[in-house]
């Protein structure tokens, strides 16, 4: 009797979710992006024809930004109990309603609606700061960095494609202005909802099975927890208070508003076209290095704002700026993600983005008046001491790590 034949076993292993999910993220990241670039090269220009008060214009956004900071952890805690990809179309479906409010706004030219708009954007635009860590949720330890970097690279298509639909839908509707630029939001949102239902993240465990892990003054006391806050918040916060104001400075020194936009371009770029080879740079050189070399390109971008004003100088230091900023932004996110277990994760990352969309909430409603009242050196010279201070903390984690390492042999 013949011995049974037995099936050929598998020559190779199911494929690894994690890339496919990268990439997927990676899209919902460059519409979500491309939404909020279309709302910062629009919202002031609606506000302003709105309110009919000149100094009344960027409250929506100002509105967006509060909202976004509020609601940084119970996006988290949603995702938490529900899991990321019911968050993260949650957060698309406050995107489609900011984007009706938006386009009823401007078709009753009702302001407060605006600011209502302005509201559930913000709301959208917390959950989908999630998506970097969603990213590394599913990612191996050495692939984490690498994760969370390319899902910012989708802000590179951001930078482009926002500003183009901005320009080529706010005639749609003519000749109520702008208000193809909202619809064209929701239908970001729409095509975002479809992709993440592709996405596939497990769901969160239970209660009872994890914990809630250590408590989080325990885990905010590692050295590693407060580094990666602080690279954050700096990183940011010195990104934003510099970049808000460089188009008024701009136009001071006499410079066009379309020299003005190509500065920005150029600064969109540094910031997320880097975003291809961060997580590769930071597995070769090490995070500390990154971190301080992010740290250090933004006081080259001072120094540059500070030497003149010509618009290569402004341009140099804006991609200096946009360089540092993902540096320190990407750097400090995988930091953060060697700080706490898998049950912890939600609460250390709603307080790490509360404390740096905090930040970015204060700088934003703070970069006008200083530069408005102590002028374009001022204001760059306020984010020294910060910088140097991540230059100091950064170099001392390092030394920190290599005493750990050292005793532990």
């Amino acid at each position: 009797m013949t011995p049974r034949q037995t099936a050929p076993a598998p020559t190779h292993a199911p494929r690894d979710p994690t890339v496919r999910n990268v990439w997927l993220l990676a899209t919902c990241q460059a519409l979500s992006m491309s939404s909020q670039s279309m709302l910062m090269t629009i919202t002031a220009i609606v506000g302003g024809s709105l309110a009919g008060d000149p100094k009344l214009a960027t409250l929506p956004l100002a509105i967006q930004f509060l909202a976004m900071m509020l609601s940084t952890v119970p996006a988290s805690l949603i995702m938490k109990h529900r899991g990321r990809r019911f968050g993260f179309t949650l957060g698309a479906l406050f995107g489609i309603l900011g984007a009706g409010l938006g386009i009823e706004a401007v078709y009753r030219a009702d302001f407060l609606l605006l600011c209502a708009a302005g509201f559930c954007f913000g709301v959208f635009a917390a959950g989908a700061m999630y998506y970097r860590f969603a990213a590394a949720d599913t990612a191996s330890d050495a692939f984490k960095a690498k994760a969370i970097s390319l899902v910012l690279a989708g802000g590179v298509v951001a930078g482009i494609l926002g500003p183009e639909l901005a320009k080529h839908t706010r005639e749609l509707f003519a000749p109520v202005m702008f208000a193809g630029a909202y619809a064209s939001i929701a239908v970001l949102m729409l095509a975002s909802m479809a992709i993440l239902q592709l996405i596939q993240i497990p769901l969160p465990k239970r209660e009872a099975e994890g914990g809630s892990g250590r408590p989080l003054t325990q885990i905010a006391a590692q050295p590693a927890f407060l580094v990666a806050v602080l690279c954050g918040m700096v990183g940011y916060g010195a990104m934003n208070l510099i970049m808000v104001s460089t188009p008024p400075a701009m136009l001071a020194c006499d410079h066009t508003f379309e020299t003005a936009a190509f500065v920005i371009q150029l600064h969109v770029i540094g910031m997320y076209g880097p975003s291809f080879f961060t997580g590769s740079l930071i597995q070769r050189f090490g995070i500390h290095r990154i971190l301080a070399i992010g740290a250090l390109l933004i006081l080259a971008c001072v120094a540059i704002n500070l030497s003149g004003e010509a618009v290569e100088q402004f341009g140099g230091a804006l991609f200096l700026l946009g360089l540092g900023w993902n540096f320190l932004f990407v750097g400090g996110s995988t930091l953060l993600t060697r700080t706490y277990r898998p049950e912890e994760k939600a609460k250390v990352q709603a307080a790490n983005d509360l404390c740096v969309f905090t930040t970015v909430a204060i700088t934003a409603f703070s970069s006008g008046a200083i530069h408005e009242a102590l002028g374009w050196q001022a204001l760059n010279l306020a984010v020294v001491v910060p910088l140097l201070i991540v230059l100091a903390a950064v170099v001392r984690l390092r030394g920190h790590h290599r005493r750990a390492a050292a005793a532990a042999e």
